[in-house]
């Protein structure tokens, strides 16, 4: 799997641990082993101005996906074809401030994140209350799974 994490934020992220989560993510969801990822992280002006040239909503957003080839989740038996997944762009400075507010650190909003952002490249969704229930419950998954082979490390 070809997984690029780029730090281009004024805050310090442990980038390998994002790295391991999509390893985790792509892995779970029998993406191909030869698919593309790119995850990268922005100061809040960057991610303001992508915020309103995509989404024409104004200010910084924690999160945004950009896929490319769109991919789905394969199976044992079928998995993804290889190709590009697309990017997840994450703004640390928003993903800090809503960590403060649940009182969790903010490794743990950046993996929340960066899971929900890969979660959108492979074609999930959260606008109809079905929907919003299938993706929010594999999220769910994936991070207690994620956490639990962490601690094993």
């Amino acid at each position: 799997m070809s997984i690029e994490v780029n730090n281009e934020s004024a805050i310090e992220v442990d980038e390998t641990v994002l790295q391991r989560l999509a390893v985790y993510v792509l892995d779970a969801l029998h993406v191909h082993q030869d698919a593309e990822l790119a995850i990268v992280l922005v100061d809040e002006g960057a991610m303001e101005q992508l915020h309103v040239q995509w989404m024409d909503e104004p200010g910084p957003t924690d999160v945004l996906s950009f896929p490319m080839d769109e991919l789905r989740p394969g199976s044992d038996e079928n998995p993804t074809p290889p190709g590009l997944l697309g990017d997840v762009v994450l703004c640390p400075q928003v993903a800090e401030t809503q960590a403060r507010a649940a009182g969790h650190p903010l490794v743990d909003e950046l993996t929340l994140l960066t899971t929900h952002g890969m979660l959108h490249l492979l074609g999930f969704d959260h606008a109809e209350p079905e929907d919003e229930k299938e993706m929010f419950g594999l999220q769910r998954d994936l991070l207690v799974g994620f956490t639990m082979q962490e601690r094993r490390r």
